[in-house]
């Protein structure tokens, strides 16, 4: 089984797709073997030597943390716990996030170890050994191991509150579903689906992805962005929130770290959507409910 990379790099760094692609063989993806890190770490790109975000040190520690957390239950609970720890240590601006090479990087030299625990599965496909799926080691922002747990704790977080994103990383097809749509960049949207998956309007895996459908399809005829309007977002509050990462203390392990002092998405325009989306949902097709109600 794969073990914590040996030698670990001091700093993060870009691998590009092109490269991190030559790293993901069928050994590394069924934890037989580790990525080869001397070769590996000469194909990278580096970020200034100055920045704090991005010594290594203080993500791998919550690598090592949550994987202690977790080690004897359900690992998929681990991704709520990661999650905004992840994001307020990182501390990147969407940018910065943009840039695939530096999940590569994460993924490969930083944290192998951890993609194998977390993601292996039981059972293998077509007479192969179970493997890890390649895209959670290079893949887009929505199927990569952490760049979706970062762009979830950043697209579900209420300003500063993530509690909406450790709810939105705590049922799986949330990340696997919601996290896919366009719609969700509009802050009510998101804070309205959080909102109802936290009340079980929608909480099985079938109820959640009607009620992403019929929340996507709507916004082909709705405009969310007039019918729910949001504030401005507010640059300088995320702007002090990075600066300050040499002087932030570790996040915490026990309690909810605060994310970017954003100003909160207002409470009128969730309220407005929570209660659209739930009328549509009403009516939406869910496989397994309308036989049940007919009984």
């Amino acid at each position: 089984m794969t073990d914590k990379p040996e030698p670990l790099p001091d700093r993060l760094a870009l691998l590009p797709d092109i490269n991190a692609a030559r790293y993901i063989s069928t050994g590394v993806r069924a934890g037989r073997e580790d990525p080869p890190y001397i070769d590996l770490s000469r194909q990278v790109l580096a970020l200034p030597d100055a920045d704090f975000r991005f010594r290594v040190e203080p993500v791998r520690d919550l690598i090592d943390d949550v994987m202690h957390l977790y080690k004897d239950d359900t690992r998929t609970k681990a991704d709520a716990w990661l999650a905004p720890r992840l994001h307020a240590t990182l501390r990147l601006t969407r940018r910065e996030a943009a840039d695939e090479g530096l999940w590569n990087h994460l993924a490969l030299a930083v944290a192998p170890d951890y993609l194998v625990w977390r993601h292996l599965p039981a059972k293998g496909k077509d007479g192969l050994p179970p493997m890890v799926s390649a895209s959670r080691f290079r893949g887009a922002h929505h199927t990569q191991a952490f760049s979706r747990l970062w762009w979830a704790a950043e697209l579900f977080r209420n300003g500063a509150d993530y509690g909406p994103a450790v709810v939105a990383c705590g049922n799986q097809d949330v990340l696997n579903t919601v996290l896919r749509l366009d719609v969700i960049d509009h802050r009510p949207t998101a804070q309205a689906l959080i909102r109802l998956v936290e009340q079980e309007v929608a909480s099985t895996g079938r109820e959640v992805n009607a009620l992403a459908t019929v929340a996507n399809a709507a916004a082909s005829t709705l405009l969310y962005d007039v019918l729910a309007a949001d504030d401005e977002g507010d640059g300088e509050a995320l702007h002090e929130w990075v600066m300050s990462a040499d002087s932030a203390p570790p996040v915490a392990r026990r309690s909810l770290p605060q994310g970017p002092g954003d100003i909160p998405v207002p409470e009128e325009a969730v309220h407005l959507l929570a209660e659209q989306f739930r009328d549509l949902f009403q009516d939406a097709p869910v496989r397994g409910r309308t036989v049940a109600s007919e009984v």
